[in-house]
């Protein structure tokens, strides 16, 4: 459980790792232990009480839950080996012929597996633009989970978690946060009424485009629910290695350096494209304009994530015709790294509008990013 009275300053949590030394030799850098298992002594005892075998006793993935659990105002954390291994594992508590009311326009990942896992249990899904609350009170009816994504992708909306939560709690449902885009550097959705809250660790948590990773992080670790989800985890194996985890821990320790220069770098670019003849209109919840701003300021701090839309004015082509020109964003899905990208969203779901490009803008120069899109737009 973690002690908030005696939590560290969110830069200071991440650029120290948690304060852990190398008992060893006093690295300050967490060691990596590659081993799978552990020897007992000749009465077979084990001689270190917390390492049996490693899907269970694994230091580095303690450390780096401990780290984000503190960060969420969490009372425990799980990691996992991918953010879509985080969402099946809390679906999975949901019985046959239960219901999940799930946001809609939301990260398509969530939504296809969800689709399918649903058919095949006789799971009752509902799904509903949840950033309009009287089209979920209305959609609202006896269910197990509400998943919401705020800010969503890619349309960027800002859902009120706080509303949500009373919702949720009067139809005996368990909120859910999906706050990938954000990080909890910038949100924590369990101060906002949140049951559980989710993460893609492998975008901004990592930072570095090089590691697959998931996150949980409950309100109260001895509900049902939370423990149904432990021992999902152990049983069915979704755990992370030992190196994952390392590098896990290693991008996280400029978690918040990086957010911050990425936050800036959104926001300029925003208000840049916002204005520029060939942009139709622009989704960041960062925007005065944005009809979510004001939930935004309430919810987020230290600015509204790396992760904005875009629409060019014209077709397909026209969209497509910016993204082959663009240098520095490179064609890539995905987001949360150092490294700025740009997606052709409809490519991949083709119910996004055909003219809409997706960016995750990364720690590189100001003026040279706005000179790429300038001349993308040309």
């Amino acid at each position: 459980m973690t002690d908030r009275k005696n939590t560290p300053s969110l830069d200071t949590l991440f650029a120290q790792a948690n304060g852990v030394i190398d008992p060893q030799t006093g690295g300050v850098v967490p060691p990596l232990q590659s081993a799978t298992t552990f020897v007992r002594d000749e009465n077979y005892d084990p001689l270190s009480p917390n390492h049996l075998y490693a899907r269970d006793d694994n230091d580095l993935t303690r450390l780096g839950e401990n780290m984000l659990a503190q960060a969420e105002h969490a009372e425990d954390g799980l990691l996992l080996p991918s953010g879509m291994a985080a969402i099946a594992t809390v679906m999975r508590t949901v019985p046959n012929g239960g219901r999940i009311i799930m946001q809609s326009g939301i990260y398509w990942g969530a939504t296809k597996w969800t689709r399918d896992f649903c058919n095949r249990r006789d799971i009752d899904l509902v799904e509903v633009d949840c950033s309009d609350l009287r089209a979920l009170q209305q959609a609202a009816k006896p269910a197990q989970i509400l998943w919401i994504e705020t800010p969503s992708n890619p349309y960027l909306k800002t859902v009120d978690i706080n509303a949500c939560s009373t919702i949720a709690h009067k139809i005996g449902a368990t909120l859910v946060v999906d706050s990938t885009a954000a990080t909890p550097v910038i949100s924590q959705p369990l101060d906002h009424g949140a049951d559980i809250v989710m993460h893609s660790a492998t975008k901004g948590i990592n930072g570095h485009s090089d590691i697959l990773a998931g996150f949980l992080a409950c309100k109260n670790e001895q509900s049902d629910l939370w423990q149904n989800l432990k021992t999902d985890r152990h049983d069915a194996g979704a755990v992370m290695g030992s190196f994952e985890a390392w590098l896990l821990i290693r991008g996280m320790r400029t978690l918040p350096l990086r957010m911050e220069r990425m936050c800036e770098n959104s926001l300029t670019i925003a208000e840049h494209l916002e204005n520029h003849p060939k942009v139709e209109s622009v989704l960041y919840p960062g925007l005065k304009s944005d009809t979510g701003h004001k939930i935004a300021l309430r919810q987020m701090t230290g600015g509204f994530g790396s992760l904005l839309s875009f629409c060019v004015k014209g077709s397909r082509e026209e969209a497509l015709k910016a993204v082959s020109k663009m240098k520095i964003f490179k064609r890539a899905t995905s987001l949360g790294g150092v490294e700025s990208l740009v997606e052709h969203r409809h490519t991949i779901e083709d119910t996004v509008p055909d003219n809409l490009l997706r960016l995750s803008v990364g720690i590189e120069n100001i003026d040279d990013l706005i000179e790429d899109l300038n001349q993308s737009l040309t």
